[in-house]
């Protein structure tokens, strides 16, 4: 399940951290601090350990991933045959409660996405915009 760890990106807010696989799977975070117990952690295992996925349904495609600009926003923009899709991660700092946020933006065609929520402890808020 785990990728070499160069294919990993790192999320953070100051308080936790989580690290973004190439592959769009949130592999090891740690929640709501750094020193609590993890709730995502295949790194050290596979995929019983829990894990956090949003990426193309088929895997024929290649993604980029970049910061955007002097932040830890992280961009994933996934080509496939069908079409073009970016996936933005990040963990928002100074708010109320520890937050991921996982925003998926169309950007060419149709691409049939694979979502696979979080731990069941977690609270997952889904909102779509189209």
């Amino acid at each position: 399940m785990s990728m070499p760890l160069e294919d990993y990106a790192l999320i953070g807010d100051r308080h936790c951290a989580a690290l973004v696989s190439r592959g769009g799977s949130i592999d090891w975070l740690c929640w709501p601090r750094f020193d609590s117990d993890a709730c995502f952690a295949p790194l050290l295992g596979d995929e019983r350990h829990g894990f956090w996925r949003l990426a193309p349904a088929k895997a024929d495609g290649r993604a980029c991933r970049r910061y955007r600009g002097d932040t830890m926003i992280l961009e994933t923009r996934h080509t496939t045959a069908d079409g073009v899709v970016c996936v933005s991660d990040l963990m928002p700092i100074d708010t109320r409660h520890r937050t991921v946020v996982r925003q998926v933006t169309g950007e060419a065609g149709s691409v049939a996405l694979r979502w696979r929520p979080p731990y069941r402890h977690l609270r997952c808020v889904v909102a779509a915009r189209l």
